[in-house]
């Protein structure tokens, strides 16, 4: 669980993710604030995309601890948050169904556990969420952010074992992805 302290950061954090996620996916915001007199046409929630987070995790790792209570948690602050098990109907394709809900998705939490990059399902989300250029909160999850930019440490034998099975092509795509997403500033939770 996560302390008080890190909960009241993480709320901040998202908060935040929600405004400028409006901001970035409503293209009459600034028009809307600059002048009380505009009318605008359509409603804001019109503009909206159908998720406010999308919930990239690795389900062996996570899914029943620390996801379980992150979506619990976001779902009781009103976030709309996208997780396979609540987000999906029974008989949706997995593959191109995660993929519409990221397009559909304002921003992403992605929780990077220590066998994240053993999933390639993980990667290509990884991959598509940072092909949209949309907000991304890492969560860094009993991992070393600086492990996952250089795909060291739990990292290093999966991406080995990637290279064989998949090619250099995509295992280069998934890299940059994870390198990328080692660069940005998140929570660190070290539970061991």
């Amino acid at each position: 669980m996560m302390s008080l302290y890190c909960r009241t950061e993480f709320y901040i954090a998202l908060e935040n993710l929600q405004t400028r996620t409006e901001r970035k996916s409503n293209p009459q915001y600034h028009q809307m604030t600059m002048s009380n007199s505009l009318i605008v046409s359509s409603s804001p929630a019109a503009l909206r995309l159908h998720w406010d987070v999308f919930l990239s995790f690795r389900g062996e790792d996570t899914r029943h601890s620390f996801t379980k209570h992150l979506y619990d948690s976001l779902n009781k602050q009103d976030i709309r948050v996208f997780l396979d098990d609540s987000g999906m109907t029974q008989g949706d394709e997995i593959a191109p169904t995660l993929m519409e809900a990221i397009q559909d998705s304002a921003s992403s939490i992605i929780i990077l556990s220590p066998r994240y990059a053993n999933s390639h399902w993980c990667l290509e989300e990884l991959a598509r969420i940072c092909e949209l250029r949309r907000l991304i909160l890492p969560v860094f999850y009993q991992v070393d952010p600086s492990n996952v930019r250089r795909q060291k440490g739990p990292f290093e034998q999966d991406f080995e074992s990637h290279s064989k099975r998949f090619g250099d092509d995509k295992v280069v795509k998934w890299r940059a992805a994870m390198n990328k997403v080692g660069g940005i500033s998140g929570f660190v939770f070290d539970t061991r």
